[in-house]
């Protein structure tokens, strides 16, 4: 069993095919019946696919490219193996992304290389498109990827046919005029414009730690060259809105007034990689059992009735999730133990353990039923208990422990104190950039369903995002679920609540959080 190296909807989205390049094979299903209706194993590699038929057309034409070779073959996707058709001559490196545009007719293929082509259906023989308002590529921006050596990564087209959109390595998305073929808009979205702009903006209304942890993770991204190969882009169906993922969340751009409009998601602790408009269009049988809407009926308030309202979703997914999200204009629903109505329970945590995780926890056992769960820190202002989670959180335990016993925590300061937040220490230098795990690199976070920052006197790690865990912790003062899913709980204050707000309350340096008065760590007692 391979992944897929492709996917393609038809036209009205009753149609679809998988491709699978290591296997030579495809598969069309039937959307509507959610059943799959053939299957075809072919002696060349597939690589990419493509509809390219409109609701008149008899044949269900399905444009397949070769991974080896500059070639698209066109088959009927009802019928046998056999290809209909064969472009041979009009790319001269493998196709790599292939979209048809239903309005005008136009199919558009990119090739490795970049070189960007425009070819019409099987009424006009897969020749030029008559549609568009160009004779000549030299009159269009159609050079443009291969001049600057930089193929796109993903090509979106609008459903009006008026607008394609690309995005590429190098951080540019460009929107061109499908008619045209010219570029009318580049949006840069390279990590360096977003620091600039964090500047003028405030972070984007980000708390600093937020914003830290977000570039922290277009730094890793950056240095993974197939971070990009599965981005997706999306339009509304207008075709005036382009929805592409940012390292501030989902981006909403108005093509027409050139301006962003709304971010998604910018508070959560994921980077968006993709997104896909779902638009939830109620029919009219079942908004009404098939009765006319009157203009009172639009004008009421009455809930039953704008339960079937249009309720647009937007699903996403994320950099090194298996999992994926869901936008909607509704609040999520409230669990059993959701008194307060909150978002809390939105999160479902359903994935299977990886088998690396099983293994760890196999080879950890032994090890964990020795481990101490209560710890008392003895500081320059007194004790504070804790009791540790060592069965949920077994590394940020393990990693706390061993510390404590080398005595490695005795005389660190609290060099972060956050009034109403968190007070925060672990780190040698005392400046907030150093320490060590035990490992002697960064640890994975450790995230469980049952721990969750909705309650002060939390234990948690410190880290400058995703799995870059070392010696630093803090202790919050308030409830915080902006960090569920952000920082590893480990532990909780269990004695001495008094001493952990007697250090929050203590003054401190405006710019730099550190306390006027040096706070120490005395020494650490484990319990058994």
């Amino acid at each position: 069993m391979h992944a897929f190296s492709d996917i393609a909807i038809n036209y009205n989205g009753t149609l679809m095919a998988t491709v699978c390049t290591q296997e030579n094979t495809v598969k069309i299903f039937d959307i509507v019946n959610f059943d799959m209706i053939n299957m075809f194993k072919y002696p060349f590699s597939p690589k990419i696919a493509s509809w390219v038929h409109l609701g008149a057309d008899l044949v269900h034409a399905l444009a397949i490219s070769d991974a080896n070779s500059p070639k698209i073959f066109i088959y009927d996707g009802k019928g046998d193996n056999a290809p209909i058709y064969m472009i041979e001559n009009l790319h001269t490196r493998p196709v790599a992304l292939m979209e048809y545009v239903p309005a005008q007719n136009v199919t558009i293929s990119i090739d490795e290389r970049g070189m960007m082509e425009y070819w019409s259906g099987a009424k006009t023989n897969y020749e030029f498109p008559t549609t568009v308002k160009f004779e000549y590529k030299t009159d269009t921006d159609l050079f443009e990827f291969a001049k600057i050596r930089q193929p796109p990564k993903v090509l979106a087209v609008s459903p009006t046919g008026n607008f394609f959109a690309t995005f590429s390595h190098d951080r540019s998305l460009k929107i061109f005029s499908v008619p045209y073929g010219k570029i009318i808009k580049v949006l840069d979205e390279s990590l360096t414009r977003y620091i600039d702009e964090a500047k003028l903006n405030e972070r984007y209304g980000l708390l600093h730690v937020d914003w830290t942890r977000k570039v922290a993770l277009e730094k890793d991204i950056n240095k993974d060259h197939k971070a990009f190969d599965n981005i997706q882009l999306s339009f509304d169906e207008s075709g005036n809105f382009l929805i592409y993922p940012s390292p501030v969340g989902l981006r909403m751009y108005n093509i027409i007034t050139e301006k962003v409009v709304r971010d998604l998601g910018k508070s959560e602790p994921v980077r968006f990689m993709g997104a896909a408009i779902c638009r939830a269009m109620p029919t009219t049988m079942e908004r009404l059992k098939g009765a006319a809407v009157t203009a009172e009926i639009e004008a009421s308030d009455n809930p039953a009735l704008r339960k079937f309202d249009v309720d647009p979703m937007i699903i996403a997914s994320a950099y090194r999730k298996n999992r994926f999200y869901i936008f909607t204009n509704a609040e999520p629903f409230s669990g059993a133990d959701d008194e307060d109505g909150t978002t809390s329970n939105r999160d479902v945590f359903n994935e299977k353990p990886r088998k690396e995780d099983a293994l760890t926890t196999v080879d950890h056992e032994e090890e964990m039923k020795g481990m101490t769960d209560e710890a008392c820190i003895h500081t320059t202002f007194g004790d504070i208990h804790v009791k540790l989670f060592p069965k949920e959180c077994p590394k940020a335990s393990e990693n706390f422990v061993t510390l404590a016993r080398r005595g490695y925590y005795n005389g660190h300061c609290f060099h972060r104190v956050i009034k109403s937040f968190i007070i925060q220490t672990g780190d040698p230098t005392g400046k907030g950039t150093g320490g060590q795990s035990i490992w002697g690199s960064d640890f994975e976070d450790e995230f469980h369903p049952m721990l969750r920052h909705d309650k002060p006197f939390r234990l948690s790690m410190a880290n400058a995002g995703p799995n870059t865990n070392g010696s630093q912790f803090f202790f919050t003062v308030v409830p915080a679920e902006f960090l569920d899913g952000k920082n590893t709980i480990f532990g909780e204050v269990t004695d001495g609540f008094n001493v952990v707000q007697k250090i929050n309350q203590t003054p401190t340096y405006e710019k730099s959080g550190r306390p006027r008065e040096e706070i120490n760590i005395v020494s650490i007692t484990l319990k058994n």
